[in-house]
């Protein structure tokens, strides 16, 4: 028990931080945070050391998202996209009426075609880009190979770049 609550201490934020990334609310990622410890503390015995702890934690949240989702009826698009708006788009735009349109238009737009991704793909996407992990922690938290972590998120990144850049000329 001891040393759950070690790890609990240690990972807390950082899950906490990844789940908020992906909704976009504190209270639900707050519960979820919770709930991923109370699954993880349930299953502890099973956790094999194959992964680092916050791989393994990270993969439980990650379900438990998207396990919230399926019961909550929500479509992809709840995740959030102001990060990756910035990722695509170049820095040298600034906050003028005219580039906020540009971003209002590139974030829709943005929304459609994450809407076209690939589950998996889009789970990629989720943990490179919001728990900011390395494709061979991708790897493990989806149980793929890491070329194969590296192709999904490269060919979702692509097709995310292409759409925009078509679209905007960005």
């Amino acid at each position: 028990m001891k040393d759950f609550e070690e790890i609990y201490v240690q990972y807390q934020a950082k899950i906490y931080g990844f789940l908020y990334k992906l909704c976009g609310d504190a209270q639900l990622s707050e519960e979820l945070t919770q709930e991923t410890f109370y699954r993880a503390f349930v299953s502890f015995e099973k956790y094999k050391g194959n992964s680092s702890m916050f791989t393994w934690l990270a993969a439980i949240a990650k379900y438990t998202y998207f396990g919230h989702l399926k019961k909550e009826r929500q479509s992809r698009d709840v995740i959030q996209l102001e990060e990756v708006v910035d990722y695509y788009m170049e820095q040298e735009y600034q906050n003028s009426a005219e580039d906020l349109l540009l971003r209002k238009e590139v974030t829709e737009k943005l929304r459609e075609v994450l809407k076209e991704l690939p589950q998996k793909n889009l789970e990629v996407v989720a943990l490179r880009m919001y728990a900011e992990m390395s494709f061979k922690q991708v790897a493990e938290t989806m149980g793929i190979s890491e070329s194969s972590a590296k192709v999904l998120y490269f060919r979702a990144k692509n097709m995310l770049k292409e759409r925009l850049q078509h679209e905007f000329k960005l």
